[in-house]
């Protein structure tokens, strides 16, 4: 039985906020906001949490939800999730949702598993929002993607791609940290060493496509709020405030 499952890796020492996947929003802590969203999507069979401490085990655990121990020495979430998917023989589409992603639509989870279902000859899927705000275009902390006319990502950068030499002609896209990968993709990710376009820029996601391996992407509409620092939290609070308010 192949099954498709969501992996969310969570980790306890962030450098930038200490816990936070404990930090409680209105009653429930955020790995359990992300949980849920997860949940709630329709194209997954299972949700499980992949931790390397025992305090986030345990809160998961409190809940109801699935979780389990890696190792501590990973150097990025897919290594997490891969250790977790060896286990699990059984998975054959896994998605890597990011444990700090509370805002998260259960609907944009579903679109990455039906592009990575739908296209044969894609090994990973992504997202993309339009960018309209020229601040975040030139933010490096919002990566930025090119696609060819099959919606293949061609590029990722922390640059503002493509270059303007023509005004008004281009089309920009933000990435959201969202993948699904293939099973067998997965492993050959995790496998490769890093190399020289993924240093450069610190995205990951460069030694795929450097390695050959093809990005397929969806353009969503939603903005996500990704938690790092304390008025990320504060943010997330305000957001989640005006819903139960409407």
């Amino acid at each position: 039985m192949k099954k498709t499952a969501i992996i969310i890796p969570s980790r306890y020492a962030s450098t930038r906020l200490h816990a936070k996947p404990l930090i409680e929003v209105e009653g429930k802590p955020i790995i359990q906001w992300v949980y849920e969203k997860a949940s709630a999507a329709k194209q997954a069979d299972e949700v499980i949490v992949a931790t390397d401490h025992e305090e986030i085990y345990n809160c998961v655990k409190s809940f109801g939800g699935l979780v389990e121990m890696t190792r501590a020495d990973h150097k990025c979430g897919s290594d997490r999730i891969a250790e977790v998917a060896q286990r699990h023989p059984e998975m054959e589409y896994i998605v890597n949702l990011q444990g700090d992603e509370p805002m998260i639509t259960p609907e944009s989870i579903d679109s990455v598993i039906t592009a990575l279902k739908t296209k044969e000859n894609a090994d990973i899927a992504t997202l993309l929002r339009v960018i309209e705000d020229e601040n975040e275009l030139n933010n490096p902390n919002l990566v930025k993607c090119v696609i060819d006319n099959n919606n293949f990502a061609l590029y990722f950068s922390r640059s503002k791609i493509p270059y303007e030499r023509n005004l008004n002609e281009a089309v920009f896209y933000g990435h959201i940290g969202l993948y699904g990968y293939r099973r067998e993709a997965l492993f050959k990710m995790t496998s490769l060493p890093q190399t020289m376009l993924e240093k450069a820029e610190s995205l990951e996601q460069l030694r795929a496509l450097q390695s050959g391996m093809k990005i397929i992407t969806s353009v969503v509409n939603f903005k996500p709020i990704g938690i790092d620092t304390k008025e990320d939290v504060e943010e997330f609070k305000k957001a989640v405030s005006s819903q139960t308010n409407h």
